[in-house]
């Protein structure tokens, strides 16, 4: 058995000054607790981090507050909220939509997510 608490995490990444996020490594498995303050965007504050023109990270998420847009290369689009669980395939932008922070909890296992 192995417990972890986000309060206390194995590693902090920053997103550019717009939020960050707390990761634990749980079982091998890396779990990422972000804060995506009001203004931050993928395109402009992970983009040169990742060095790719899209995210390229499976995701697989629980939204616990505020909002987030999620546009696919090939153009779906959608909108997660709190208590919305979303699978995200790579090839996507996202954005914080409102003045809330969106804080999610992100199981998709990239371990490279926003790592420099």
């Amino acid at each position: 058995m192995e417990i972890k608490n986000v309060a206390e995490p194995d590693e902090t990444r920053p997103f550019a000054g717009k939020g960050n996020a707390a990761v634990v490594n749980v079982a091998g498995h890396p779990v990422l607790y972000g804060t995506f303050e009001p203004g931050w965007r993928w395109s402009e504050h992970i983009k040169p981090i990742a060095g790719t023109d899209s995210c390229q990270a499976t995701h697989l998420l629980y939204c616990l507050s505020g909002r987030m847009r999620v546009e696919t290369s090939s153009g779906e689009h959608g909108e997660i909220g709190p208590c919305d669980v979303a699978a995200i395939e790579p090839g996507h932008d996202a954005w914080v939509v409102g003045d809330e922070p969106c804080v999610s909890v992100d199981f998709g296992g990239y371990a490279q997510y926003a790592k420099g």
